[in-house]
C-alpha cells in the first residue's frame, strides 16, 4: 500500500454569519481556494472546525458540502469521541460515499490506558470501511498516544496508514518513524513543527493557516517533501510569526481573525470559544502585511 495522506492538508474551519448560522457560501470559497491553492486533501470536522458545538444535522451539511464541492480532493472526516461504542454506531449510520478516510482523536475526558486505547482503535478498525488516521493531540485531551501503542496500532490493522501527532515530543515522533511500517505516515499536527517533522520522516501536515494561506503552506510542504530544505526553512522563517500568532489565543480564534481581514468570512465563533482580542488581530494583520504576497 503506498503512503495515503501525503503533502498538506487542511483542517477546514466552519465560517459562521453573524447570527451564528453555517456559512455555507464562505465554506465554498475556501474549499476553492484550497483547491486553486495546490493543497493535497481536505479536513472536515476536526478541532478547528468547531465541531463540539455543531449539531448532527450540521456535521452532515458539512461534510455534504465538502464532498461535494472537493473536486479531486481526497476528503478525511474527523469522528472522534470517547465512547467506543458510539464511534461505532455513528460508522455504522455514516454515508461514505466521497469520503477517503477518518480522523480519529485519542478519547478524552476519560483518560484510558495505553491498552484501552489500543482495544478502542482496533475494535473502530473493524467498523471503518475507509483508512484512518490516529489523532494524537495531548494538550486537548489530556491523554498521550505513546510510541509504542501506536506502533503496535500499525501493526495490528492496514487499517490504520496515518498518525496525525501535536504531542510536540519530537523523540516520540521520531520512534514511530523509525518503528511503524514503511506505508504508514506521521503528519504533523502543528504548522509550526510541520518541517522539523517532515525532516525525520514525516509525510505532510494537516494545516490550520493553510485556511488563509493554501499557496504558501503547500508550496512549504512541497520543498520539505522534496529535500528543497534550505528554501522550505526560508519560507518556514517568513511564516513564523505569523504563525505564532494565530495560535497565541487559542484556536480557530487567531485563523477566523486572520481570514476576517482577508474579507472571507466574519470574525465568529461559538459559545463557548469567543474571538481573539482587538490587540492580538493587529498583531496578526501586521505580521500578515508584512509577507510576500
Amino acid at each position: 500500500m503506498s503512503q495515503l495522506f501525503t503533502g498538506a492538508g487542511v483542517a477546514l474551519i466552519t465560517p459562521f454569519t453573524k447570527n451564528n448560522q453555517i456559512d455555507y457560501n464562505s465554506l465554498e470559497t475556501i474549499i476553492t481556494n484550497q483547491i486553486e491553492g495546490g493543497m493535497d486533501y481536505l479536513v472536515a470536522l476536526g478541532t478547528t472546525a468547531e465541531t463540539p458545538t455543531l449539531t448532527s444535522e450540521e456535521k452532515l451539511n458539512v461534510v455534504e458540502l465538502i464532498k461535494e464541492k472537493s473536486g479531486d480532493l481526497p476528503v478525511v472526516v474527523g469522528m472522534g469521541g470517547n465512547d467506543t461504542r458510539t464511534i461505532i454506531k455513528q460508522i455504522d449510520k455514516f454515508n461514505f460515499n466521497g469520503v477517503d478516510g477518518l480522523l480519529i482523536v485519542t478519547p478524552f475526558y476519560n483518560k484510558p490506558s495505553q491498552e484501552g486505547m489500543f482495544l478502542h482503535y482496533t475494535e473502530i478498525a473493524k467498523a471503518s470501511p475507509v483508512p484512518i488516521i490516529l489523532y494524537n493531540v495531548p494538550s486537548r485531551t489530556g491523554i498521550n498516544l505513546e510510541a509504542e501503542t501506536v506502533i503496535r496500532l500499525s501493526e495490528a490493522s492496514n487499517k490504520f496508514v496515518a498518525v496525525k501527532e501535536a504531542s510536540g515530543i519530537l523523540s516520540q515522533i521520531t520512534k514511530i518513524g523509525k518503528y511503524t511500517r514503511d506505508d504508514f505516515s506521521i503528519i504533523s499536527g502543528d504548522d509550526l513543527l510541520a518541517l522539523p517533522i517532515i525532516s525525520i520522516g514525516g509525510k505532510g501536515v494537516i494545516s490550520v493557516i493553510a485556511n488563509a494561506l493554501p499557496g504558501k503552506l503547500s508550496q512549504l510542504i512541497k520543498l520539505a517533501n522534496s529535500k528543497n530544505y534550505d528554501k522550505a526553512r526560508e519560507l518556514h522563517f517568513e511564516l513564523i510569526d505569523l504563525l505564532q500568532l494565530i495560535f497565541k489565543e487559542g484556536n480557530p480564534g487567531g485563523i477566523k481573525a486572520l481570514m476576517n481581514y482577508q474579507g472571507t468570512i466574519e470574525n465568529i465563533l461559538r459559545s463557548p470559544l469567543y474571538k481573539i482580542s482587538d490587540s492580538t488581530y493587529n498583531e496578526i494583520k501586521d505580521a500578515y502585511l508584512k509577507l510576500n504576497l
